[in-house]
């Protein structure tokens, strides 16, 4: 072709503007692969602590420049939380174990362990849970304890409508002082938040005491409802000098999952777990209650089915350098070539350089050495076909055909087909 047809002002002028809008293309596609990820988390707790928490790691997440980010979104409760995810309006949600409809849930880490206390006042003669038929029982947390109410009630033989009554955290005090409740039950992350929560409902003295009840069939209930598992709370646990409780007391816990649905994409589930492990280590020293978040059980019969996102993360299985990054290593050749191939064809459009010269192969020695690079890259062909997974060996394929086009144009290595 003979590119004096046009102006060369004209030729530059147009050999820009394809260069300017194919960068701009490039750089358009460039911001929106690498884009941050922004993913909705349903959080509830009755004093607000849970998405405050959650807060803060969405901020160290944002101050990373992660790229997976978080929209808190204040459910009020974990049951609120538990049916933001269910009813799919929100990606993820901070839910207890024994709350709300988890079918579609599957865990991603474990947040915290909320365990179940049953405390008496001080000066009452309550050291058991039978002695507590016919007493009421006042249940901070109201619908978030609904299964657990139940499940006491069912070990224990209690009329649930005379023995268990909802009360509100700012009533909780006056409830006890009144008499209006013999004994209250709450569940609670063994941090000293919410312990310390816990000591300024009972009045304490170096004589009044308030006596953590065991609840001896946790064993058994954990058995029949796999939410739940036994604990033993350490003995000193409320109070340290004299101890509360006075020895270690056996009672039920839960997890605070971080779940998600089956659908959310493997790949953002493990960096969001990743992330995640990785922010705890600055957070747990601002905040103690982050060390207890950890991997969830990762048995194939685990109450909550772990996501296969974040299973790659605890089972090590997670992509390496080669995987992650091989596609890139054999498509960069391909893209440079196309790249010198388009800058050829535009010096050659706007006609600068010596005049074109007639076409034809090359001469002996330079035809030898593409011949020669020719079979080289055909043999490397063979070997790397054999070991590359399916999608690399397409991608090879597809970059020899157009090394090999570029030989024969050129004149080297003709015959060698």
């Amino acid at each position: 072709m003979k590119s004096a047809k046009f102006p060369l002002w004209l030729r530059f002028v147009l050999l820009v503007g394809v260069v300017g809008v194919v960068s701009g293309a490039g750089l358009l596609a460039y911001r929106y692969w690498t884009r941050p990820v922004t993913l909705s988390v349903a959080v509830g707790s009755i004093d607000g602590e849970a998405a405050k928490a959650m807060s803060a790691i969405a901020s160290r997440l944002a101050s990373s420049n992660a790229s997976v980010r978080l929209n808190v979104v204040d459910s009020g409760t974990a049951l609120g939380a538990a049916k933001a995810f269910s009813d799919g309006k929100v990606d993820l949600a901070v839910v207890r174990g024994d709350v709300g409809d988890l079918s579609k849930a599957q865990a991603v880490v474990v947040m915290s362990h909320v365990v179940a206390l049953v405390i008496a006042p001080p000066g009452s003669t309550i050291d058991s849970m039978d002695k507590l038929k016919g007493r009421r029982v006042g249940v901070l947390g109201g619908d978030a304890n609904t299964k657990i109410v139940d499940v006491l009630s069912k070990e224990y033989g209690f009329d649930r409508e005379k023995v268990f009554r909802d009360i509100a955290l700012p009533d909780a005090r006056r409830a006890i002082q009144s008499k209006e409740v013999s004994a209250l039950l709450v569940v609670i992350p063994m941090a000293g938040k919410y312990l310390s929560m816990v000591r300024d409902i009972f009045q304490q003295g170096p004589k009044a005491l308030p006596t953590l009840i065991d609840i001896e069939s946790a064993g058994a209930i954990a058995e029949a409802e796999r939410a739940y598992e036994s604990f033993d709370v350490p003995k000193g646990t409320l109070r340290g000098a004299p101890p509360v409780p006075d020895d270690d007391v056996t009672t039920l816990r839960t997890n605070l999952y971080l779940v998600a649905g089956k659908t959310l994409g493997s790949d953002l589930v493990t960096t969001l777990t990743q992330t995640i492990l990785s922010v705890r280590r600055d957070l747990m020293h601002e905040e103690p209650i982050f060390a207890q978040i950890t991997a969830p059980s990762t048995d194939q019969d685990a109450y909550l089915p772990l996501h296969r996102g974040a299973a790659a993360v605890y089972n090590s299985t997670t992509q390496s350098f080669m995987d992650e990054y091989g596609n890139w290593i054999y498509l960069t050749p391909m893209v440079l070539g196309g790249i010198a191939t388009v800058l050829a064809a535009g010096w050659k459009f706007l006609g600068i350089g010596n005049p074109a010269t007639s076409e034809g192969p090359l001469d002996r020695t330079a035809g030898r050495r593409g011949a020669y690079q020719l079979i080289w890259w055909k043999v490397i062909s063979m070997y790397l076909q054999l070991r590359l997974p399916p999608i690399r060996v397409r991608l090879f394929r597809a970059q020899s055909f157009w090394v090999q086009i570029h030989l024969r144009r050129c004149g080297c290595g003709e015959g060698y087909g």
